[in-house]
């Protein structure tokens, strides 16, 4: 059975994924957390990382729940499981052992240089690396070999496989919604906010497969929704996003606001157990409004399909996979010329980009080598109307099943910041537990 194609999907997917460059710059210039951190990192830029910090990650799980669902329905269960591992599992193992490498390496020269193995050089970290290990300051340690940035792509092989089975054995039982439109504003939230309510104080972001749950229980939930959106359950999911744009923009900004507000009116002391609670339902609330927002606004700009939006869409998994690496060396590259913190950032956003788009130029013609990175080879005799897989995305044909994508991207960095203790930086990002040094 196919689904009807959703062309906007292509141009919501290439959205959301370029807003993963200037955020994980911004990692380098806020004080949460990361990698490596720019000698002028302050707390300017955090108000607009907050912006997108609590729906980005969402919003691409979401959508990948509806592009997994269209190639399910075309491939069957079996067809899916197998694409789903290749196109997943392979970037993920090579991005490991060869992509986060300089990640690892530029982070235990920046916080711990005395514990470089050998002369402290680049070859020599690599193969301790790959021998695995731990790179302690204090209690931080990071273990290797890490996903760091890659992270999303395990968690979206396991929702891809459950999802596929499960859908194979409730096969040919349709339920059909009849819900008044502006209930999505509301009911879908109401699990992101359990979540974070119930589960998040308890079990915060830790990117650990295993003992990650709030993260499985946000981001399985909305690819869930994904996937029945694209059912008879949840279509209408997309024409209430299209009429309700307006007032989850609103939500979403006003949220925004009020997060602000409070993150700064508590930035040195513990908020009331009451308020914390209260910003805790905020937070999820403003998650939802935002996703909405995007699924309704992208329906307007992205009305018709294009050669360069397919252009830029193919290219997306590619440039996820290699994107953080791509900065983490570029900051140090750019660091012994001092340049002023807005012009340096500009530059490394610029240069990402440049530098990205030429890799995926380049690698797209290397056949084994493309796969490894996520590039999905269309062949020389395929059509307009051929369908195509990009790692974790789902690109189709006006003729063919249902597009959209999947991410890569990036570190979630959605945990509160509300205290000294919850800072939405800290990123645990290892095969078992990373915080970065």
């Amino acid at each position: 059975m196919n689904t009807p194609r959703l062309p906007f999907l292509d141009g919501l997917r290439t959205a959301a994924f370029a807003l993963l460059i200037p955020y994980h710059v911004g990692m380098y210039y806020v004080t949460w957390d990361w990698h490596v951190k720019s000698p002028a990192a302050s707390a300017t830029l955090e108000p607009f990382m907050l912006l997108s910090a609590p729906w980005r990650l969402g919003l691409l799980f979401l959508i990948a729940g509806a592009a997994c669902q269209g190639l399910a329905a075309r491939r069957g269960t079996w067809g899916a499981v197998k694409d789903r591992s290749l196109r997943l599992l392979l970037p993920l193992l090579f991005g490991m052992a060869v992509i986060v490498t300089p990640q690892a390496y530029f982070e235990v020269l920046t916080k711990a240089p005395a514990q470089l193995p050998g002369d402290g050089s680049y070859l020599d970290f690599w193969a301790a690396y790959l021998h695995g290990g731990k790179y302690c300051r204090g209690t931080d340690c990071m273990s290797v070999p890490t996903w760091n940035h890659l992270w999303f792509l395990p968690y979206l092989w396991l929702y891809a496989v459950v999802g596929s089975v499960l859908a194979a054995l409730g096969r040919g039982r349709a339920f059909a919604s009849s819900l008044p439109s502006w209930v999505w504003l509301l009911l879908p939230a109401v699990p992101l906010v359990l979540a974070r309510v119930f589960v998040f104080p308890s079990h915060r972001s830790t990117h650990n497969f295993t003992h990650d749950l709030y993260n499985h229980a946000q981001y399985a939930y909305l690819f869930a929704l994904g996937w029945a959106s694209r059912t008879p359950l949840a279509a209408a999911l997309w024409p209430a996003a299209l009429r309700w744009r307006w007032g989850a923009l609103a939500g979403a900004v006003v949220g925004w606001a009020l997060l602000l507000i409070y993150f700064r009116s508590f930035a040195g002391s513990t908020p009331p157990d009451g308020l914390r609670v209260a910003q805790r339902v905020l937070w999820a609330a403003m998650s939802w409004w935002a996703i909405l927002a995007a699924c309704g606004w992208a329906q307007r700009v992205f009305t018709v399909e294009s050669p360069r939006l397919r252009a830029a869409s193919a290219a997306v998994f590619c440039c996820y996979v290699l994107h953080q690496s791509v900065i983490v060396v570029l900051t140090q590259a750019l660091k012994p010329l001092a340049l002023p913190w807005g012009l340096e950032a500009l530059l490394l956003i610029t240069l990402t980009f440049a530098v990205c788009a030429a890799a995926y130029a380049l690698l797209r013609r290397v056949p084994g080598l493309a796969l490894l990175v996520g590039i999905q080879r269309t062949p020389r005799n395929a059509g307009p109307s051929a369908g195509r897989v990009i790692g974790q995305l789902t690109t189709m044909s006006v003729t063919d099943s249902v597009s959209s994508p999947a991410s890569a991207a990036a570190s979630s960095d959605s945990s509160e910041r509300s205290s000294r203790t919850e800072a939405p930086g800290r990123q645990l990002t290892s095969t078992s537990r990373h915080s970065g040094l």
